[in-house]
């Protein structure tokens, strides 16, 4: 539920109900909105001189189990809605997955930056998705700006759903390159890697978009996604966009609630038996480990990386992050590991991130992705960084706040970090 109000008076002026897409007015005295509809859980953009407001959506729950959902519901899951900013009325919108089964929302704020193109500025918005494609689309009208082809995908459930026969693949996307096969099994001795491809084995998987099933399915991107919350960031003169993909594989097996144990503990994190409550299923989410608790899926799991807005190439692409707090005894190895926080760039052509599982805030060269300096954080970088000049000192400063995070596994804290900014003599 989408609901806009007046910052004078505080009056309800619309709202946007995905049930009832077209009665956006306020509601009368006893009536209500339709439950469980697509939410939007991340943030919203607006473009004020288009008078349009950006709206995210995921899908209804329960996640796995669709079939409760409304035509309404299928329309507006995984869609990047443009709302009216006066009216609430949907202007256009655009799906990137169809009847998701994979949790597979939107949960990064959408970017606005006028791409250079062949006849001048074109105004574009950049929506990054958990499979990793990034949808850019004209902003006036949803139309992509970069192709979208549907695609065949994998088909048939042993739980009885049905399946997309086609998803929106854009051509621009840090998706994997590759299905992950028995030979990319990895592991920290022999014994947890012949553990890993015992499972790959065991596993339902036939590549991107695999259905979940009762044998146990591997999604690869997983629940954490290519792209999460932390979105991507722009530097709209150099034409260049800013990004930390990650690949990480999750295991989504579904479960009869007839068949769960009552004491077993369910609960609605990211991991473990989700309860899909009002359905006949439950399912069970974790991520593609080892028996020692290490991904079983050969390394880099995170990257850092930067995009040519003009060509959409690729620019270059490093991994990030090491195992400094993460590996047994502090081994700083460069293996590459997940982020989960949001980056910024400056007007200098300087990339500022944390949120890997090392507990570090990084500075990167956008023109060629080297790491120009880190700076060490008391517990987790898991949030987006902020820089601003001040007034007293005329110094540019960086600031981090080091909180952890409890699904990450990164040490908790509650410190507000800050770095100055200071010129090469």
């Amino acid at each position: 539920m989408i609901r806009a109000y007046d910052v004078r008076s505080g009056e309800l002026v619309w709202n946007f109900d995905p049930g009832n897409p077209d009665a956006t007015e306020p509601l009368a005295p006893g009536e209500t909105y339709v439950r469980s509809t697509p939410n939007s859980w991340t943030i919203a953009t607006a473009d004020e001189s288009l008078g349009l407001v950006y709206i995210p959506t995921g899908n209804q729950t329960p996640d796995q189990w669709a079939q409760p959902r409304t035509p309404e519901s299928e329309r507006f899951t995984d869609t990047l809605v443009a709302l009216d900013l006066a009216s609430g009325q949907v202007r256009w919108e655009f799906q990137t997955v169809h009847h998701d089964l994979w949790d597979r929302d939107l949960p990064s704020q959408p970017t606005l930056v006028d791409i250079d193109g062949p006849q001048g500025k074109v105004p574009a918005i950049i929506q990054p998705t958990k499979r990793g494609d990034l949808y850019i689309l004209d902003r006036r009208t949803g139309e992509p700006i970069v192709p979208v082809d549907e695609m065949p995908v994998p088909q048939g459930t042993d739980y009885g759903e049905f399946t997309a026969p086609t998803q929106p693949y854009s051509a621009v996307s840090y998706a994997p390159d590759e299905p992950l096969r028995e030979r990319d099994m990895w592991g920290g001795t022999p014994l947890d890697q012949m553990m890993c491809r015992i499972q790959f084995r065991q596993l339902r998987y036939e590549g991107d978009f695999t259905p979940p099933s009762e044998q146990g399915s591997l999604i690869y991107p997983g629940n954490v996604g290519t792209f999460n919350w932390p979105s991507v960031a722009v530097d709209p003169s150099r034409q260049l966009l800013f990004g930390a993909p990650n690949y990480l594989a999750f295991v989504s097996t579904m479960v009869k609630r007839s068949d769960v144990d009552p004491n077993e503990r369910s609960g609605g994190g990211e991991t473990g038996l989700q309860p899909n409550l009002g359905a006949p299923w439950m399912v069970r989410l974790e991520p593609f480990m080892s028996v020692i608790g290490l991904p079983c899926q050969t390394p880099p799991w995170g990257f850092v990386t930067a995009l040519d807005l003009r060509s959409m190439k690729k620019v270059w692409m490093h991994k990030n992050g090491t195992s400094r707090d993460s590996a047994p005894l502090g081994i700083p190895l460069p293996v590459g590991t997940p982020a989960l926080g949001g980056p910024i760039v400056t007007a200098g052509g300087v990339a500022f991130m944390s949120g890997t599982l090392d507990y570090y805030l990084r500075a990167y060269d956008l023109q060629n992705g080297k790491e120009l300096w880190k700076g060490r954080l008391p517990a987790g970088g898991q949030a987006t960084p902020m820089t601003y000049v001040s007034e007293k000192t005329g110094k540019q400063y960086v600031v981090q706040m080091a909180g952890g995070h409890g699904s990450f596994g990164t040490k908790l804290g509650d410190s507000l970090v800050a770095f100055s900014l200071e010129e090469e003599q």
